[in-house]
């Protein structure tokens, strides 16, 4: 029952962001997203208030992605090297299919709410994800033991935040994913282990 609930919200999602990139946030009706998700106004009103709480919803998104990302297998096996191939792959994903004034709006969101910040939920799949990537990096002596797996995922989510955010700043007028390729390396030299 527990994994039909989670495909019922999860078609809901999806068919949402899917609907706000094609034809924009404003112009989607609430019945649109029951249409293109096959789920009923019941099922809507059962995970969601409104349309607005759909925003939040978009960490959901970020975190199924991450889990196709690892059933992958061609993913690096290094944990640094995966570390990057995540990021590469998240970014190529928002660059392509979330509308940048819906990210611009949910990182607004999330700096004034005095709620929940999904964003920074640490129970996500996200973060979790992270920590067993970095537990394993420094076990195998690919990555730092200078510093405790959580300060790792901190910094690690701190970079790819701030690089989100400038990139909303800037409206898009660059790729993403191709300066995340400059920079996260060089963010994350210093978790590399030495050689």
């Amino acid at each position: 029952m527990k994994k039909n609930n989670k495909n019922t919200k999860g078609k809901i999602i999806n068919a949402a962001w899917r609907l706000f990139y094609e034809q924009g946030y404003d112009d989607t009706t609430i019945e649109e997203i029951i249409d293109e998700s096959h789920t009923s106004k019941g099922s809507f009103y059962h995970y969601f208030e409104g349309k607005d709480a759909l925003l939040s919803s978009l960490s959901y998104l970020f975190d199924e992605k991450y889990e196709e990302l690892m059933e992958n297998p061609q993913k690096p096996e290094n944990s640094y090297e995966m570390l990057l191939y995540l990021n590469g792959e998240m970014f190529a994903m928002i660059e392509n299919s979330i509308d940048i004034d819906l990210l611009t709006r949910l990182f607004s969101t999330q700096l004034i709410t005095k709620g929940e910040r999904h964003l920074l939920d640490h129970s996500r799949i996200y973060y979790k994800l992270l920590r067993k990537i970095v537990t394993q990096g420094q076990e195998k002596g690919e990555i730092t033991k200078g510093m405790n797996p959580n300060e790792i995922v901190k910094l690690y989510a701190m970079c790819e935040h701030g690089l989100m955010y400038d990139w909303c700043l800037a409206k898009g007028e660059y790729s993403l994913k191709e300066y995340a390729q400059k920079v996260m390396p060089m963010f994350l030299s210093g978790i590399r282990a030495k050689e």
